[in-house]
């Protein structure tokens, strides 16, 4: 039988945060990495997310993945489609939302669409189409200072609209009160009102689910994986999907374990900070990178010498004045490309060497590192914080991973993840 919904998303981790949503709710759900071919085989499983590495690419290639995708997924036969991002909506005026939308909507013949990213349970709401972290809009949290999709602007009908040639509207948290019917009923003012795309607003689970039941016509859905929560039940009540489902069972994996983190998220800082209480950890420096292969051949010697006695880290994740500096130095682009390079190519010597649980921090980290191992797809295991489940890769050798969006997790993120990793 064909999946049910078939996924798209910008990033590694961020499919992962999606693919944990769905399991929850019940979907058997296995994750593809990169654009699929079109001969690929199509997984016996409720839902197919496919993890790309297009967030921050030039928006033209970004749209060229994404239509690959699509056409995949729609010959798989998937029922409904999913255009998954960030719950901070990273972008920049030049994209890459708005005008991935705008194409999957041009091939779908979708005349409207709506774009949520909130996730309540990890403090991402939105309220009068603006979207806050915790109780800070989000234009005045650490993510003004992302190194590569600075938000500096909250108002997500602003933000979206120079992204996209289409009009931008919203449906606002009382119409949300008011129910699934009511929504419907916004989205239909909207679209006479001209308008394609609806942000709208949420700031708890249970709207989530109302919500959700207000989505089930239509062709696709954008936003973060908070919106997946109300899918299940619609497609239950379609008679899709069976009840009572168990659906996060994966095989174990034992094996040394290394946890690599590129991010430089505040919440990522944190983990950091505590892991290095317990464990030992070795900081890549991006201009000691820029010198030549030494900095990443002492990182693998010291990580062999070391995971022989247990979890040990590796990090380039820094504060927003170092990393203002060395990007200074080296250019922004320049200074990432380096640690995710650097990142790849420990990732690949040290599971050739034997390791077998990994910990990746980072979105751009997790695509260099899964890129680097030839990983196809995972399985998906239980959670371990919100947004981030335990995943076991398919094929051999088996890895077990944790892929985790920087802004994700609670401070000991890291000894958890090792734990309740399969």
């Amino acid at each position: 039988m064909a999946p049910i919904l078939g996924c798209i998303a910008d990033d590694f981790t961020g499919a992962t945060d999606l693919a944990n949503m769905l399991v929850r709710g019940g979907l058997g759900t296995v994750q593809l990495l990169g654009v699929p071919a079109p001969g690929d085989p199509v997984p016996d499983v409720d839902a197919v997310v496919v993890a790309l590495k297009s967030r921050t690419i030039p928006a033209a290639e970004a749209v060229t993945q994404s239509l690959a995708t699509l056409e995949w997924l729609r010959a798989a036969g998937v029922r409904q489609l999913f255009f998954k991002y960030c719950s901070t909506f990273d972008s920049t005026d030049d994209g890459n939302i708005g005008q991935v939308t705008d194409a999957l909507m041009d091939a779908l013949q979708a005349d409207f669409t709506i774009a949520c990213p909130a996730f309540p349970e990890t403090g991402r709401t939105i309220f009068k189409g603006h979207l806050f972290v915790g109780d800070q809009l989000l234009s005045d949290t650490h993510m003004r200072h992302h190194p590569l999709t600075p938000m500096t602007d909250s108002n997500l009908v602003s933000v979206l609209g120079r992204q996209t040639r289409r009009q931008v509207g919203l449906v606002q948290h009382r119409e949300i009160e008011q129910g699934d019917g009511t929504i419907t009923q916004a989205f239909d003012a909207l679209k006479i009102g001209g308008k394609s795309i609806a942000i709208v607003d949420a700031i708890s689970d249970d709207q989530l689910h109302v919500i959700g039941r207000a989505l089930a016509k239509l062709k696709l859905i954008t936003g973060g994986s908070g919106i997946a929560l109300g899918l299940p039940a619609n497609y239950r009540q379609a008679g899709w999907l069976g009840d009572n489902v168990v659906a996060d069972q994966v095989p174990s994996v034992v094996g040394p374990a290394l946890v690599l983190s590129g991010s430089c998220s505040a919440a990522t800082l944190g983990q950091v900070a505590t892991f290095a209480k317990t464990r030992p950890t070795h900081q890549l420096d991006p201009l000691a990178l820029a010198k030549g292969p030494g900095a990443v051949d002492a990182a693998i010697a010291w990580a062999k010498s070391k995971l022989e006695e247990g979890p040990a880290l590796i990090f380039a994740s820094a504060e927003p004045n170092v990393v203002k500096a060395t990007q200074d130095k080296l250019g922004r682009a320049a200074a990432g490309d380096l640690v995710e390079q650097a990142m790849a190519r420990i990732a690949r010597t040290l599971v050739e060497d034997g390791v077998r649980r990994l910990v990746v921090a980072g979105g751009e980290t997790a695509g260099a590192v899964v890129g680097a191992l030839g990983i196809k797809g995972l399985l998906i295991g239980a959670q371990i914080d919100p947004g981030v489940p335990g995943t076991v890769t398919m094929g051999t050798p088996r890895v077990a991973l944790a892929l985790k969006s920087g802004n994700f997790g609670t401070p000991d993120f890291f000894e958890k993840a090792l734990r309740v990793m399969p």
